[in-house]
C-alpha cells in the first residue's frame, strides 16, 4: 500500500513539473520526502476475524479493523487510558489488528479506533456502542445498568466489547416449525409505537393479543442501531449491535424464543441498501467539503443518486467488500438471534444502474437479478429450513417472477385500490394484481399481499376523511368504515398465498401516517381493543385469518375473480369445495348475478346461516357494505 503510496507522490512531482514545460532542468538531484517503510507483516493471527475475539479465557482479544489506504490505525479505549495502541498492518494493507492482553473477561470496555491520528470511530461489528446523546433517554426499565459514557476521555460513539457477557439460554427455538409460505399471516410491528414502554418486555406482555389474533410471525421494524432513538429504524448506523432504546440483546433473543413458544415466527427488517452518518465505514473514507464518501471506500457510491428512492449513503452491492459485509450481517442475525427471515428494505435500489425516474429503476436489471440470487443462494446455505426471504422490489414483473422462481418472496401492496374501495369509489378499486398469476409467478407463496404496511397512509383514516356517501349510508361514519374495513380483510384473506397486516389495522387505526411528520411517534390506543365495533373488527380479523390457517382451499391455485364492479366476488376451488368471497364495495345497494357453479346448499362462514341455490346463479341484492363467505362444505374455523 505505501508503495503505491510514494509512486503516487513521484508521479505527482514529475506532472508538476511537466506542467512547466520541463523534467528536471536543473543538474541538482529533486528532493523526494523519504517514505518509511511499512513494518514488517506478522501475519493476522488464526483466530482473528472482523472486530473482537476473545482468546486466553477472555483476558486477550484480537482487535481487527478492515481499512485499506490508510496510513495508520491506533486502538483507544479504557485498557490503555485512551492514549493508543498502534496496530499492526497486513502485507496487503487492509487489515489492522492488535492482539489485547490482561483483560478482566468481566469488564465492559469501551474503545474506538484512532485513524490517521486524527479520525475517532467505532467498530463497524461490534455488538453494542455507547451514544453520548442519545443514550441519557433510555430508561434503566429498559436497559438495566447501562454503562456510562466516558465524558472527558473521548468524543463521538464509542464500542464496547466484554469476554464474559450475559448469556440468554434457548428454550424454544431448537423445536419451533417455521410456517408454511403459503398459510404465513405478518403482523408489522414497530417497538417504539407498540406500547408505552417501548421494550421487548412490554411488547411480549400483548403475546396474548397477536396470538388471540392469529398471526404466525413478526416482522419487527429495523432494532439494529440508527441514529437517534425516535425513528422507524431505516437510517442505519450500526449492523450488529441492537439499539438499546428497545432493550438487551438477551432481552431481544428472550422475545424471539418466546415467540417461537408461542408457533410465532420473527422476522427482522434489514437495512442494506444504504447507512447514515454515524456508521464508521462511512466516516472512514468521507470526504467533508463535499459531503459525499471518497472514490475509494470499499463499501460506498461517492453519489447517492443511483436511483430515484435512495436516502442516506449508498452501498455499492457490486463491490466484494460490501457482498462480504452483508453477508456477514445476514449470517450473524440467523445464528445469534435464530430469526426466522429477512424483509429487505428498498432491495431494488442494490444496483449500480443511474436511474432518472422509477420506470428506469423498476426496469429488468441482471446484475441486481445477479446480486439477489447470489444473497438468497448465501442465506440458504446457512439455514435452508424455510428461512423467509422478502423483498420490498416493486419492479418490472418479469424481474419479480424470476426471483420469485429462486424461492424469494416479493412484497406486494394493495393499499392504493382495496382503499379506494373500502371509501366506496369504484373507478381505481380493483385489486386484482393481488394475484399471483398476474405477476406471472409460478406459485403462490411468493406474493405477499397487504393492506397496510409502514408507509402508506392508513386506510381508516382516509375512510373517515375521504368516504363516499349515498343517502344515509356514510363511509365517514366510523361504524360504517369499520365494516368496510371487515368486508376488505375477508377478501384479503381469501386471495392464496401469504399475508401481512400493520399494527392495530385490526382495530381501525385511525391516525393519520403524517401525523407528528411522517416517521415520528404515533398515538398508542390499545383502549380501541375495548370498543365493541373496534373489537368486532379484531374479530373479523381473527376470524379470516382461522379460515386461511386451517382450509387449504384458500392456497388454491384454482382461482377465478371479478373485482372490477362495485359487487365484487372471487371464487376458489380445490377437489369438491368451492369458496366464494361476494361483497358490494358500493355505497348503495346492488344486486348480484353471480355463478357460484352449482346448486344446493351453501355454508355462509360469515353469518354461520346456509343458503340454498335452486341453480347456479346466486341472485342477490346485497346492501352497501354487505358481505358473505360461501362454500359448498362447512369450513373449518367457521
Amino acid at each position: 500500500m505505501k508503495r503505491i503510496y510514494f509512486l503516487v507522490l513521484i508521479l505527482s512531482v514529475l506532472a508538476t513539473a511537466c506542467k512547466k514545460g520541463k523534467v528536471n532542468p536543473d543538474p541538482v538531484t529533486p528532493i523526494v520526502p523519504v517514505i518509511p517503510a511499512p513494518p514488517v507483516d506478522p501475519g493476522l493471527p488464526a483466530a482473528a476475524k472482523d472486530g473482537v475475539v476473545f482468546i486466553n479465557n477472555g483476558t486477550s482479544a484480537i482487535v481487527t479493523l478492515y481499512a485499506p489506504f490508510k496510513k495508520s490505525v491506533a486502538l483507544i479505549g479504557e485498557f490503555n487510558d485512551w492514549k493508543g495502541s498502534p496496530m499492526k498492518n497486513t502485507a496487503d494493507g487492509n487489515i489492522w489488528w492488535v492482539q489485547l492482553d490482561n483483560l478482566n473477561p468481566n469488564t465492559e470496555y469501551a474503545y474506538q479506533f484512532l485513524v490517521d491520528d486524527d479520525l475517532k470511530v467505532a467498530d463497524p461489528y461490534c455488538e453494542k456502542i455507547l451514544d453520548p446523546v442519545n443514550d441519557v433517554y433510555i430508561d434503566n426499565n429498559t436497559y438495566p445498568g447501562l454503562k456510562a459514557y466516558p465524558t472527558g476521555k473521548t468524543t463521538g460513539i464509542v464500542s464496547i466489547m466484554q469476554a464474559n457477557q450475559s448469556v440468554y439460554t434457548w428454550k424454544n427455538s431448537a423445536s419451533f416449525t417455521r410456517p408454511a409460505k403459503n398459510n404465513l399471516v405478518i403482523y408489522e410491528l414497530l417497538v417504539r409505537d407498540f406500547t408505552a414502554d417501548h421494550n421487548y418486555a412490554s411488547t411480549l406482555q400483548k403475546l396474548d393479543y397477536l396470538v388471540g389474533l392469529g398471526v404466525n410471525a413478526i416482522e419487527l421494524m429495523p432494532v439494529n442501531e440508527f441514529e437517534g432513538n425516535l425513528s422507524w429504524g431505516y437510517n442505519p448506523s450500526f449492523y450488529f449491535a441492537p439499539d438499546k432504546y428497545y432493550g438487551t440483546k438477551t432481552a431481544l433473543q428472550g422475545f424471539v424464543d418466546e415467540c417461537h413458544g408461542r408457533g410465532i415466527a420473527v422476522i427482522l427488517d434489514m437495512v442494506l441498501n444504504h447507512s447514515f452518518g454515524q456508521s464508521p465505514m462511512v466516516q472512514l473514507y468521507f470526504d467533508k467539503p463535499s459531503g459525499k464518501p471518497f472514490a475509494i471506500s470499499p463499501w460506498f457510491n461517492v453519489n447517492s443518486n443511483t436511483h430515484p428512492f435512495n436516502v442516506g449513503y449508498d452501498f455499492n452491492h457490486e463491490s466484494a467488500a460490501t457482498k462480504s459485509f452483508a453477508k456477514n450481517v445476514m449470517r450473524f442475525w440467523m445464528q445469534q438471534y435464530k430469526i426466522d427471515g429477512f424483509r429487505f428494505d428498498l432491495s431494488k435500489g442494490f444496483t449500480q444502474k443511474l436511474s432518472t425516474d422509477d420506470a428506469s429503476f423498476s426496469a429488468y436489471d441482471a446484475s441486481r437479478v445477479a446480486i439477489w440470487k447470489d444473497y438468497n443462494s448465501y442465506i440458504k446455505s446457512i439455514d435452508a429450513n424455510n428461512f423467509y426471504v422478502i423483498l420490498e422490489h416493486f419492479a418490472d414483473a418479469t424481474e419479480e417472477k424470476v426471483l420469485s422462481d429462486d424461492g424469494m418472496m416479493l412484497w406486494n401492496g394493495l393499499n392504493v385500490n382495496m382503499n379506494e374501495a373500502t371509501m366506496g369509489w369504484l373507478a381505481n378499486s380493483d385489486f386484482s394484481w393481488a394475484f399471483f398469476a398476474k405477476h406471472g409467478f409460478g406459485k403462490s407463496e411468493n406474493l405477499l399481499n397487504f393492506i397496510e404496511s409502514h408507509d402508506e397512509e392508513r386506510t381508516m383514516f382516509k375512510n373517515l376523511a375521504y368516504g363516499n356517501a349515498f343517502g344515509t349510508y356514510d363511509v365517514k361514519n366510523l361504524a360504517v368504515a369499520l365494516k368496510r374495513e371487515e368486508m376488505a380483510a375477508a377478501f384479503l384473506f381469501a386471495i392464496p398465498g401469504p399475508k401481512m397486516i400493520w399494527q392495530f389495522e385490526e382495530l381501525g387505526y385511525d391516525v393519520s401516517i403524517n401525523f407528528n411528520d411522517r416517521t415520528g411517534n404515533k398515538p398508542i390506543h390499545w383502549e380501541y381493543f375495548q370498543q365493541t365495533e373496534r373489537k368486532a373488527l379484531y374479530n373479523a380479523y381473527a376470524k379470516f385469518i382461522n379460515l386461511k390457517k386451517k382450509n387449504s382451499i384458500f392456497s388454491s391455485a384454482d382461482a377465478t375473480y371479478n373485482l372490477s364492479a362495485g359487487v365484487k366476488y372471487i371464487k376458489l376451488a380445490e377437489a369438491d369445495n368451492t369458496v366464494m368471497v361476494v361483497g358490494n364495495f358500493d355505497v348503495s345497494s346492488k344486486d348480484a348475478s353471480v355463478d357460484f357453479g352449482a346448486a344446493g346448499v351453501w355454508y355462509d362462514a360469515v353469518t354461520g346461516t346456509t343458503i340454498t341455490l335452486t341453480g347456479n346463479a346466486y341472485n342477490k341484492t346485497l346492501a352497501a357494505g354487505e358481505y358473505h363467505i360461501y362454500s359448498r362444505t362447512a369450513l373449518n374455523g367457521g
